[in-house]
């Protein structure tokens, strides 16, 4: 258990701080962004779970050979309420920190559900207040606003796809269609659960690296899965344009240059500050509102690069089943150290 403490620890450490930096500043996800989202969940779990594992292990270590029998022994012992001459204080206050670190973050985890639910039945609420259904598309509301805004609320059964009447009188029908697809596809490929794990894990560590970059790194991917997907219905021009004109507002300037820029543009009642360089979300990390799209996102819009191939795809996937896998096993079968 000694050995194992002190491997998860060090692992711990390696997912804080070089691990994510060295990934977020990396070119390749934006070839591969369902592998690299798969990765940045990995090295979110796996390092939660070193973080915590590792104190644990090191504290218990004097009452066994792995966490379970040690476990055992330590509830044993408070329930007996016996002494414990192998445990010091130093090992006390280990097992205290592990156990609070666990309980922090399932408890942020938790309230962040709670607030998010809240958000969105407000939301919902002041949707049926200032929206109406469309007429052609279904699962779909417009509220009126001259802002083009464009974006989904999840609600299992009852999630809607959100349009202003400003967003339909600049967009032409395929462009439409296409920013439709896109928010469709956050819907159907339930990247709202993604951000709201990473929303919880970034309000429980906000200091930590990982939580910071994994945050923005996801919001990011999604954007670009959700690019894929509209790809599959309309043409990268047409795309294009409903990308820049949403994200700037300023339709007939956008459509006459070659190379898009990104402006201010009139945000809608109710819309919170942006978090990250994608979309602007409405009512906490519910809505993915219309904001200004991110370099990254242009640029592999403008300038597409080839899928990451299949070796280092499978390289990758295997790195993050490896992360999964080499925490518990330190946690619950340490003899595998020898």
């Amino acid at each position: 258990m000694f050995w194992a403490s002190w491997l998860l620890a060090a692992l711990a450490i390696v997912l804080a701080w070089p691990a994510p930096i060295i990934l977020s500043r990396a070119a390749w996800p934006a070839r591969a962004p369902f592998t690299a989202m798969v990765l940045w969940q990995s090295i979110a779990l796996a390092g939660g779970l070193s973080m915590i594992g590792a104190m644990l292990v090191w504290g218990l270590a004097p009452l066994g050979d792995d966490l379970l029998a040690a476990s055992g022994a330590f509830l044993d012992l408070l329930s007996d309420d016996a002494s414990a001459p192998d445990l010091g204080v130093i090992h006390v206050f280990a097992i205290s920190a592990g156990v609070l670190l666990f309980a922090h973050l399932v408890f942020t985890l938790a309230l962040t559900f709670v607030r998010v639910r809240r958000q969105r039945a407000r939301h919902r609420n002041m949707l049926r207040l200032l929206s109406s259904p469309s007429t052609d598309q279904p699962d779909t509301v417009v509220i009126r606003h001259p802002a083009p805004v464009a974006y989904c609320l999840p609600g299992g059964a009852r999630s809607v796809t959100v349009m202003s009447d400003g967003l339909m009188e600049l967009l032409t029908r395929p462009e439409l269609d296409a920013v439709l697809t896109h928010e469709n596809a956050h819907l159907h490929q339930r990247h709202h659960l993604l951000l709201w794990a990473f929303a919880a894990w970034r309000s429980a560590l906000p200091w930590l690296p990982t939580s910071r970059l994994a945050q923005g790194a996801v919001s990011e991917l999604i954007e670009m899965l959700a690019d894929d997907e509209a790809l599959r219905h309309v043409d990268r021009a047409t795309l294009m344009r409903a990308i820049v004109i949403v994200g700037s507002g300023t339709p007939t300037s956008m459509r006459q240059e070659s190379t898009p820029q990104s402006s201010q543009q009139e945000e809608p009642p109710g819309t919170a500050d942006a978090q990250g360089d994608v979309d602007v979300p409405l009512a906490g990390q519910d809505g993915r509102g219309a904001g200004s799209p991110s370099a990254a996102r242009i640029r592999r819009l403008l300038s597409p690069l080839p899928p990451l191939g299949r070796v280092q795809q499978a390289s990758v996937l295997a790195t993050a089943g490896l992360l999964l896998v080499v925490p518990p096993v330190l946690l619950l079968a340490p003899e595998f150290l020898g």
